[in-house]
């Protein structure tokens, strides 16, 4: 599966943004998606994941209640709505897939990756 992010912007802390993450192929709804994020001099950390039919989620601390996690498998499209942006959320967010079950937190756990899409929150 090929994966494209879009989405990232320069907001200000507070605001919102909704990154979305194209699918290509058939058989998206066989894996487990995942949203990771990277800071400049900081390592690639799990942000959300999703289950094949969307009905389960899962979020870092860090984003809960803040961030939500959907997918549309019809159009093979997942999302990660981000409300009340802080600063400390500023990264290149990366969605990615894991074909099979199971939650996996770990980059490594994941077999197919988008480009980065930037977001940047201003205080």
């Amino acid at each position: 599966v090929q994966l494209q992010a879009s989405g990232g912007g320069f907001v200000q802390a507070g605001d919102s943004l909704r990154l979305s993450c194209a699918a290509s192929g058939r058989t998206f709804s066989s894996y487990y998606m995942g949203w990771f994020r990277q800071a400049p001099g900081k390592e690639r950390e799990f942000v959300a994941a999703i289950s094949w039919n969307g009905r389960s989620t899962y979020y870092t601390d860090s984003v809960k209640g803040r961030f939500t996690i959907s997918r549309n498998n019809a159009e093979n499209t997942l999302h990660l709505q981000m409300n009340s942006l802080k600063p400390e959320d500023t990264a290149e967010y990366y969605c990615a897939a894991r074909y099979g079950g199971g939650w996996a937190l770990h980059s490594y756990e994941y077999d197919y990756w988008g480009q980065g899409t930037l977001v940047t929150v201003s205080s």
